[in-house]
């Protein structure tokens, strides 16, 4: 009689808190959405899924890092076995644990300072990283009349904006910024090289490329130097990765799309716009009347939004229960994905492509 064991088919890992101490207020809507208690009036961020970490700590900090309930941090799970975690071959990359996108809760109860992110061709040219940092925010609570701030309305000269970023004009510089107000089920993308500051009020999940970098204009309003905002290139270099032109409101209509969270239909809603699509994807999943059509097969970060149920693999492992509130990494080995029963999954992953489109340098 044979004795072999039945391998183990890939399961989604469901994570623990990983809330994060910023500068700024916030934080209630996460701990109220994940079921734990908050404690401390500054940890307006989770990371979700995250197999990078901080900038701001000493090389080799884990502040940022997820781990699963039972301690294990997800980076030395995809680092062990990435063919079964991503899908990604040897030769993906240079960092075996590299899953192509993180994601966060962010709930800020006080404005964000005025700042920008690099792109992939300035990282790779001047802070050896593959990785830009484009970003989306999908908003998933807002007071009244609460709003982002994106791209400048009109042209700035490079010589005022150096000028008014040393002074810290802070009224300066929102002055000369797209004021758009948000609401529930709003998908907005802030592609890199992109002023752009976040209203306080406004609860969201983000999801970027996997970098934790930021070019601060507006430092005054946070516990950084001068001399910490500048990705220690100093501003005369870091500031030509900071977009001085207009994005005029026919840009804007193709960075903003709206939903009805509260809708139920058979397929994975698309929550961003379509030029989020090479950078990372973002559905919501939620059964309709006939069942769930399936997420594809690839590593993705699962919040569960609202209700109960489950999710199901089409390869047969066993089906994952879940509640409201809980994270699950799922594993590309988990196959394409459905839900069943009466919750509202929200569901993460990398761009279209990925990692091709990272080793051909396509995304720029």
């Amino acid at each position: 009689m044979s004795t072999t064991q039945p391998t183990r088919l890939a399961q989604p890992t469901r994570l623990a808190p990983n809330l994060i101490e910023h500068f700024y207020r916030g934080g209630d809507r996460i701990a109220s959405l994940r079921g734990i208690e908050q404690q401390s009036e500054f940890q307006p961020e989770e990371w979700l899924g995250a197999t990078v970490s901080r900038a701001d700590q000493e090389p080799g900090g884990a502040i940022g890092l997820a781990r699963t309930v039972d301690g294990v941090l997800l980076r030395d799970l995809v680092a062990a076995d990435p063919a079964q975690w991503t899908g990604a071959g040897p030769d993906h990359g240079t960092d075996a644990a590299d899953t192509g996108i993180l994601v966060k809760l962010l709930d800020a109860r006080q404005r964000l300072p005025v700042h920008v992110h690099p792109d992939r061709a300035f990282a790779a040219s001047h802070l050896d990283c593959s990785y830009g940092k484009t970003e989306a925010w999908f908003i998933l609570d807002a007071e009244p009349g609460s709003a982002v701030h994106l791209g400048w309305s009109e042209d700035v000269d490079p010589d005022e904006l150096d000028r008014r970023r040393d002074a810290q004009d802070s009224e300066w510089m929102l002055s000369h910024m797209n004021r758009i107000v948000v609401q529930r089920g709003m998908g907005i993308l802030v592609p890199a090289g992109t002023a752009h500051a976040i209203d306080g009020g406004i609860f969201l999940a983000e999801v970027q490329e996997p970098t934790d970098l930021s070019i601060l204009l507006e430092w005054s309003v946070t516990t950084s130097t001068r001399d910490e905002s500048h990705l220690g290139l100093g501003f005369e270099t870091v500031m030509g990765a900071v977009s001085t032109q207009a994005l005029p409101q026919s840009e804007i209509e193709h960075l903003v799309v709206l939903h009805d969270l509260d809708a139920r239909t058979d397929a994975p809603v698309s929550l961003l716009p379509a030029d989020a699509d090479p950078y990372f994807q973002l559905f919501a999943v939620a059964p309709g009347t006939d069942g769930s059509a399936p997420v594809d097969a690839g590593f993705s970060v699962a919040l569960a939004l609202t209700g109960a149920g489950a999710l199901v693999s089409e390869t047969g492992a066993e089906a994952v229960e879940f509640s409201a509130g809980e994270v699950f990494a799922v594993p590309a080995g988990f196959g394409r994905w459905t839900v069943s029963g009466s919750g509202t999954v929200l569901a993460a992953g990398p761009g279209a492509g990925w990692p091709a489109t990272l080793a051909s340098g396509g995304i720029r």
